[in-house]
């Protein structure tokens, strides 16, 4: 089993968010933490934005724990909630994706 905690997922998850932030316009509001929405319903970013982002988390993912994951895909779009409404949704379901890779 991957021993990867959540702690670490949730720094590279921020991390990624505050170097997207420096190629943004618009800067993602993440002063609610873990609960900042980022996409969806009053979510703060649009399609492209999340796409770009989701390829940057893939990426430091990959680098940083050696774990490759495809984080938008037909399980992530079919699940209730949205795994990117907001950061710790986003965050769980990496965790669980990790942990499905064993």
């Amino acid at each position: 089993m991957n021993n990867i905690k959540r702690e670490i997922i949730s720094k590279l998850v921020f991390d990624c968010i505050n170097q997207y932030q420096e190629e943004l316009n618009n800067k993602i509001d993440i002063s609610e933490g873990e609960q900042t929405r980022l996409f969806g319903g009053n979510g703060q970013l649009d399609s492209l934005a999340l796409v770009s982002l989701i390829v940057n988390i893939e990426e430091a993912i990959e680098t940083e724990l050696g774990v490759s994951l495809i984080l938008a895909d037909e399980k992530a779009m079919s699940r209730r909630t949205s795994p990117f409404s907001r950061i710790s949704n986003l965050i769980d379901y990496i965790e669980e994706l990790i942990i499905a890779e064993g």
